[in-house]
Formats: structure tokens, C-alpha cells, sequence
């Protein structure tokens, strides 16, 4: 069931992407509401699920993790009880920032960032190659962003 969001709570939620941290009033005053209905308003918003979570982005250059890596991983068996046994292991790893169930040539991409590529090496080897649902792995390595951004489009 899709949730309707009223022009107001669609700019909640665009502001808030853009930063999270703004205050309550803040927000009131750009919207040219008194406090108490935009609180509410967020209130419901987290409730339905639609606001997940607040979180602070880090640059991961800044935290010496200068490598990201996309794989594009085939596992051996497509049985229900496999993909759910992979994704338990898969997204156990703290280098795996993304997983995706996919359709194509690969059954998941996997979207990690490590220091380098001796971690990256340290990852297959020790990780990823003992996990006994593995079939193909082909990875990508990023040359450099372009565009990368948490803002999910509001009309």
C-alpha cells in the first residue's frame, strides 16, 4: 500500500535530506508552520517508515578508504534456502556497503569500500572465497565518482 504524502510532508522529507540536522523550528519557518505540526508530521513520517533513520555521512577518503569496489556475484544454487544463506553471510561483512538481488548476468552486485587493494585481495581471499554459495565473482573498480548522493527524488 502506497502512502500518501501531502505537499508539506514531501518537503519535510526534502529538507531533512539535505540536512538532517536542521531544528524543528528551523524547518517551521521555512515552511511557514508553527512547530507543533511539523513535529507531528515527522513523528509520522518515522512511524509509516518512510524516515528511516537520521545518520551523519562520512567522506570515506577522509577515513582512508580510498578503494570502491563493484562485484557482480553469480551463486551456485537459486533455491530459496541458498540466496537467503548468502545474503546472512554476505551482509555480515562491514565492507559491504550494498547488496543487491539482481537481475542479468550476476545474481547480486555488491558494492564495497576498503583502504586499498591489498584489503580488497585480504577480502576475497579470507571472506568472500569461503563463503561455499559463491559461483562467479567479477569486479569493477571505481576510477573515480562522479555523482554519489543519499537524496531520494520528492515531487
Amino acid at each position: 500500500m502506497e502512502i500518501q504524502l501531502d505537499q508539506t510532508d514531501r518537503s519535510i522529507l526534502r529538507i531533512l535530506q539535505n540536512d538532517s540536522r536542521v531544528t524543528i523550528k528551523e524547518m517551521a519557518k521555512q515552511l511557514n508552520l508553527s512547530t507543533t505540526p511539523i513535529f507531528e508530521r515527522m513523528k509520522k513520517l518515522e512511524k509509516w517508515g518512510i524516515i528511516k533513520q537520521y545518520v551523519a555521512l562520512v567522506d570515506p577518503s577522509k577515513v582512508g578508504k580510498t578503494l570502491t569496489v563493484f562485484i557482480n556475484l553469480s551463486i551456485k544454487e537459486h533455491d530459496k534456502k541458498s540466496i537467503n544463506a548468502f545474503v546472512k553471510a554476505i551482509v555480515k561483512f562491514p565492507e559491504v556497503v550494498e547488496c543487491h538481488h539482481i537481475t542479468g548476468n550476476a545474481d547480486f552486485l555488491i558494492k564495497l569500500i576498503l583502504e586499498n587493494i591489498e584489503a580488497y585481495n585480504q577480502f576475497i581471499l579470507e571472506k568472500l572465497s569461503l563463503l561455499p554459495y559463491i559461483g562467479r565473482v567479477e569486479s569493477r573498480f571505481s576510477l573515480s565518482v562522479r555523482k554519489a548522493t543519499t537524496v531520494i527524488p520528492i515531487d
